[in-house]
């Protein structure tokens, strides 16, 4: 696995699948990116440039536990798009990461040449997802077997008494069978001191970046999951809004992983947004 040095001299590691014109592509959690896989058969159309961030996956872990911060996260996919020589870095982000990649964007503007945030957390900017949004799309799943059990564990959590996130997994998935439960335990981040540190305090300033984005010249994909409690629609339009060149998709049938429900129908979309 390749490997390059933060600028704090950190050695951060990063694998590649696919051939044809890089794509960074950041992992949410902060999590290993082993669980983008090939991001759905993706890597046919680009070479996929998968960053394990800082004391994840094959990353070293940093002398310093306060660089674990989101907005100091940005100097590391600088340090990447330095290291493979590339003047400008078309760039995709999942979940979590969409606040990494936004900052990064209103950081360093012109050295974006695409964006693409999928499923993507905006806390970055400011939106706050209510619990009253996230009920109501959970009711879309009324049917499914599991809903009593993990409608009665959202319910729990929305009212500050529970703390079961993985009895609500399957609302996160556009179906809940082996394959997604395996995923989503390969999934969960394995360092928790990366994950009570990415947001800390001053990790982000949403005035400051949506300012920023506003000005934002590259094209942006945004691409939401029909069922995702994560990242519902209408947080991840309200996000859209804020770029002046920006593309909404909503996927039907998706959850939270969108090219694992429907491989197809998100390498078109992502395939064609890039290829713009």
């Amino acid at each position: 696995m390749p490997t390059f040095d933060a600028p704090d001299g950190t050695l951060l590691a990063y694998r590649t699948r696919g051939d044809g014109a890089p794509l960074i592509c950041i992992p949410g959690g902060p999590a290993d990116s082993a669980y983008l896989g090939d991001l759905g058969g993706l890597a046919a159309h680009r070479r996929l440039v998968l960053l394990d961030l800082r004391g994840t996956g094959r990353s070293a872990v940093p002398e310093d536990p306060s660089s674990y911060r989101c907005d100091r996260l940005v100097e590391d996919v600088e340090a990447l798009r330095e290291h493979l020589g590339l003047p400008r870095i078309d760039l995709l982000a999942h979940s979590g990461a969409a606040n990494l990649a936004a900052q990064y964007a209103a950081r360093y503007p012109r050295r974006v040449g695409a964006l693409a945030l999928i499923a993507p957390g905006a806390r970055a900017v400011g939106i706050d997802i209510t619990g009253e949004t996230r009920r109501a799309l959970a009711l879309r799943r009324k049917d499914e077997p599991w809903f009593p059990a993990a409608f009665a564990a959202l319910e729990e959590i929305s009212r500050g008494t529970g703390s079961d996130w993985d009895a609500v997994a399957p609302f996160f998935c556009g179906r809940w069978d082996a394959a997604a439960r395996e995923h989503h335990a390969a999934s969960r981040p394995a360092n928790p001191q990366a994950v009570a540190r990415f947001a800390a305090e001053g990790a982000f300033d949403p005035a400051a970046t949506r300012t920023a984005l506003a000005g934002l010249e590259a094209p942006v994909l945004l691409l939401a999951g029909e069922f995702d409690l994560n990242s519902p629609p209408k947080t991840v339009a309200e996000f859209a809004g804020l770029f002046p060149d920006a593309a909404l998709v909503v996927q039907p049938g998706a959850g939270h992983y969108p090219w694992r429900d429907d491989p197809d129908a998100f390498t078109a979309t992502a395939a064609a947004f890039l290829a713009r």
